[in-house]
């Protein structure tokens, strides 16, 4: 999910920069593009530099996140401090101008806050210490400026929703933070015929929704924690993140094999068996089933592991009915060090056929499960080649498929192809397609008619300190991460620009590294500011023929604020040049959802002033949208706060 910095991590490379990101020609809020006038009062700089890169994390009067009633769900749940109050002299790493003036420029790596050296001028970093001077003095009169509100100067485009289906409640209203949350759902994967909705729930079952009908089936229940009725004793839901039943994907050949595909998390401390408990689904024959290893060690074998992702293949012999009849295995089961960033994602090439090298290949995104923002040996794990936490993997779970161009899995489970990019690296996992990310949560094919069999390969993935970003998948492509992050560097003194000479090492194993390379940078990218937004929620090219507004489009939303954003397909394409700075621009679509939520929360027996849970650019409430699409190509937006599924029907633009 999103980051565990302390401080908000607003960070734009340079106002040039942020302008090609967020394009004030469209409706969009511009970047602080005019470098502040050396006549200009200081404290006047500085309180528009703090409403734009510090208010979102410690509130609209510097008085911390607490005093302002914004409590940061990802910190309150790790137990971590909330970002402080910066006007009452009790600041942790000195009171005098020069201390401040030193961590807004050099940043709290301990705490991942970031240094503001390369990006802020200093008369700005100047002026937001006399701001904090002048309101500890109570001079100022007036509350800080919404920086995306002050600085808009053109109508957003307007989106209209349109309710789908309301999901069963599976939440706790009455819980805190985001368990309050009415359901918890992330995906719809459209079965062949497109008669149905599979549909996963994180809280345990996986549904089947009839179109026609719009009534839910419960297919399979995950959930058997603390005798519950359903499948794996172990299951793990409770402290919310991304854990329990995070996935389900089809196989390319579904309508005639049956086979599908889940992730769900375990908490391997539970005393209760790891397997599936027999009777829980009358159809399920359990006989070949076999919980597997771990398909790894953890890097810190001194740490405890804190949870199990698993990937499940199910066969079921009738996919016309809404019952399973069939069987299961197990493919792996993957150590996470944290509930933060499990494995996530899977995907098959839309237009792989029989016979085609790609046929029935998986891509699987493997989040880092935090171990990039740890100051440990864990630090390095989405570079290391001998880890699969931070990467893109690429792999074959039918062990009949390809079996002259693949070599079985250490564990025996799966196939890996024998032209993945690091096959002939010693010590080098052989499963990895791509590597150097945070959180690859979305794994998004776009297939275009003029070129039908060459189809890219989107990843939306989370970032920790400055910057949401969507990269173009490519084979041994290197992301960065934790050395990049967006467009910039990240060093132990803070986001910087990237160096003259900008390459990092091929990093094999703690020790070991094989020359170096240079990192591949985002086509898409929003900041971690008033101006974008917590943690990107996907995506998708529109192919659909319902908007025509919306056609060759990349449209993509963030989780928390539920803001929405597109950018133009030939802007992205170009955008992939290599080049850190070239970055496709956005353009904000207004739907109102945050309102739309807020009403069906209360309206659906939620209880509180506002959402769930809270975050550094949202404040108090997530929206936790989610964008999905069906095989026509429209798109339909999923909110777990209230419930809902709402489809995108229309859209005016200024295009």
């Amino acid at each position: 999910m999103v980051r565990t910095s302390v401080m908000s991590a607003a960070v734009v490379g340079s106002a040039l920069l942020l302008g090609a990101v967020l394009s004030a020609g469209a409706g969009q809020a511009p970047g602080p593009a005019a470098r502040p006038a050396a006549a200009q009062d200081p404290v006047a700089v500085g309180q528009q530099a703090y409403a734009i890169y510090c208010a979102s994390c410690h509130g609209p009067r510097a008085q911390g996140a607490e005093k302002a009633g914004v409590l940061i769900t990802i910190i309150q749940e790790h137990g971590g401090k909330q970002p402080p109050d910066l006007t009452d002299g009790a600041w942790d790493h000195g009171f005098t101008d020069e201390a401040i003036i030193a961590v807004i420029k050099q940043g709290v790596p301990t705490t991942m806050m970031p240094g503001f050296g390369a990006m802020l001028t200093d008369a700005q970093v100047t002026g937001i210490v006399a701001y904090l001077r002048a309101l500890a003095r109570g001079d100022v009169s007036a509350g800080t400026t919404g920086a995306a509100g002050a600085a808009r100067t053109a109508p957003l485009a307007k989106a209209r929703l349109a309710e789908y289906v309301r999901l069963p409640i599976t939440g706790d209203p009455t819980g805190d933070l985001t368990r309050a949350q009415l359901s918890r759902v992330n995906f719809l994967r459209e079965e062949p015929g497109g008669q149905r909705f599979f549909v996963p729930d994180l809280n345990g079952p996986l549904y089947l929704l009839n179109r026609r009908t719009k009534q839910f089936t419960t297919y399979l229940d995950f959930n058997g924690l603390d005798g519950r009725p359903g499948l794996f004793p172990r299951f793990t839901y409770q402290r919310n993140f991304a854990m329990g039943l995070i996935n389900v994907v089809l196989d390319p050949d579904y309508a005639r094999n049956g086979v599908f595909y889940t992730i769900h998390t375990e908490d391997p401390t539970t005393a209760a068996p790891a397997a599936p408990r027999a009777g829980a689904v009358t159809g399920l024959d359990l006989k070949g089933y076999a919980v597997t290893d771990l398909v790894m060690p953890p890097v810190r074998p001194d740490v405890p592991v804190d949870r199990v992702g698993v990937i499940v293949e199910w066969t079921d012999r009738d996919v016309t009915n809404a019952t399973f009849e069939g069987t299961a295995r197990e493919i792996l089961r993957m150590p996470l060090d944290t509930p933060i960033h499990p494995l996530g994602e899977m995907t098959f090439n839309p237009v792989a056929r029989p016979g085609d090298p790609e046929w029935r290949v998986m891509y699987v995104g493997v989040g880092d499960a935090g171990a990039g923002e740890r100051q440990d040996a864990r630090h390095l794990v989405p570079q290391r080649l001998d880890t699969l936490g931070g990467k893109i993997l690429r792999i074959v779970p039918d062990l009949r498929e390809h079996v002259a161009t693949t070599t079985v899995s250490a564990n025996g489970r799966y196939r890996i192809p024998n032209d993945n990019p690091f096959v002939s690296i010693p010590e080098a996992r052989k499963e990895i397609w791509a590597l150097g990310v945070r959180n690859p949560h979305r794994l998004v094919w776009d297939v275009d008619p003029a070129q039908p069999t060459a189809p890219r390969l989107f990843a939306f993935n989370i970032g920790l300190t400055g910057w949401e970003t969507v990269l173009i998948v490519k084979k041994g492509a290197n992301y960065g991460y934790p050395l990049r992050e967006g467009p910039q560097a990240m060093t132990p003194k803070g986001m910087t620009a990237v160096p003259a000479d900008d390459t990092i090492p091929v990093q094999v194993t703690a020790t070991v590294t094989r020359g170096t390379t240079t990192p591949v940078y985002p086509v898409v990218a929003y900041p971690h500011t008033s101006l974008g937004g917590d943690a990107i929620a996907g995506g998708f090219v529109y192919r659909g023929n319902a908007i025509p507004a919306l056609k060759d489009t990349l449209l993509l939303g963030d989780i928390t604020t539920g803001r929405l954003w597109y950018a133009r397909l030939a802007d992205v394409i170009a955008a992939d040049d290599g080049k850190a700075d070239t970055m496709a621009p956005l353009h904000e679509l207004d739907a109102g959802l945050r309102a739309l939520v807020e009403t069906t929360f209360k309206a659906r027996g939620g209880r509180g002033d506002t959402l769930p849970g809270a975050a550094a650019i949202s404040g108090r409430g997530r929206v936790d949208l989610r964008l999905t699409q069906d095989a026509a190509g429209e798109i339909y937006l999923i909110t777990k706060s209230d419930g809902l599924i709402r489809t995108l029907t229309a859209v005016k633009t200024s295009r």
